[in-house]
């Protein structure tokens, strides 16, 4: 998805909750009819792991004749990872993929040295209106593989492994997790699951990767005493093993892994080890060098002004 418009998240108090390391509460953004909530980056935690950008997607209902628009955008040096709890959305890309991404599924497009996509609503499902929610992040790649070949993996519902015990639901995503480990070829060593609690239900949280973070979608969390309702971003602390319950029921996803070896560049959908390989992508996209979109020819997201220069990020802490 390209990088839209949207303010920092403000930072909360996370004192009294030893295990976590940094509180982030997304500020709600309404885009075109899609409210999105953007946990990352912000001012307060650039990256968890190689996950630099992480935006919820709605809850959104489309009526008749409506959905979603994203048109031909490019991105360089990330992989971005897709991933729905509603809804559906079909995502084209200039290597000539055509599918379209269902809920439980996964669509990790690796950029490298650089892809261009589009993500819209079938126009089948825009005749009959539809629901749409799920999630979209970024993953730096390791300068090794920035400039590698672009490439894209889909693994349904069917391929994911699914985990049940004492109401607790886990489907792992990418990486290894309470036993299972996903399918899914990821760059780095990188943690991603969707997990579902039963009321009265616990999960322990094991230190599996340096860095990890939760983000409570549904219902309603308690870890150390303190509860957390939906939408807020925890960044746990490294190496301490925490237990996450709910009296209600909730869903969260866990996601991390090993921070990158330097830091990165960002600026709109670029992200990248070096600053003039932002640039250069800017003249590229500019110049119309990148290659487009086989059925998607027509359109594209033009390149925002350039005296915004790009930022870097710091591994797991601020913005320079």
């Amino acid at each position: 998805m390209s990088w839209s418009p949207c303010p920092d998240p403000t930072l909360g108090d996370p004192a009294s909750v030893d295990a976590i390391e940094t509180l982030v509460i997304p500020r709600a953004v309404d885009l075109g009819g899609l409210e999105v909530r953007r946990a990352l980056p912000t001012t307060q935690r650039q990256m968890v792991g190689p996950f630099i950008f992480f935006d919820q997607m709605g809850p959104a209902e489309f009526l008749t004749d409506q959905g979603i628009d994203v048109r031909p955008h490019p991105h360089i040096n990330l992989a971005t990872v897709t991933y729905l709890f509603d809804g559906s959305i079909r995502h084209r890309d200039s290597l000539g993929t055509d599918a379209e991404i269902l809920p439980g599924a996964v669509n990790w497009m690796k950029a490298g040295r650089g892809i261009v996509h589009s993500e819209r609503t079938d126009p089948e499902r825009r005749r009959t209106g539809q629901k749409l929610f799920g999630l979209q992040t970024w993953v730096a790649l390791p300068e090794a593989q920035e400039e590698s070949d672009p490439a894209f993996m889909h693994h349904g519902t069917e391929s994911l492994p699914v985990l049940e015990d004492g109401g607790v639901t886990a489907r792992l995503i990418a990486g290894s997790a309470f036993g299972a480990s996903s399918p899914l070829a990821t760059t780095s060593e990188t943690l991603y699951s969707d997990i579902q609690l039963a009321p009265g239900a616990r999960v322990a949280i094991e230190p599996s990767v340096t860095e990890r973070a939760i983000y409570t979608i549904s219902g309603e969390i308690e870890i150390g005493g303190q509860t957390f309702p939906a939408a807020r971003l925890l960044v746990l602390h490294p190496g301490d093993q925490i237990v996450v319950r709910s009296d209600r029921g909730a869903r969260i996803m866990l996601f991390g892994g090993e921070p990158m070896e330097g830091p990165r560049w960002i600026w709109w959908n670029f992200v990248s080890s070096r600053k003039e390989r932002i640039e250069q992508a800017q003249e590229e996209w500019r110049r119309g060098r990148f290659e487009t979109v086989p059925g998607d020819e027509s359109d594209f997201i033009p390149l925002p002004p350039t005296d915004t220069k790009p930022r870097r990020a710091l591994g797991g802490g601020p913005y320079d």
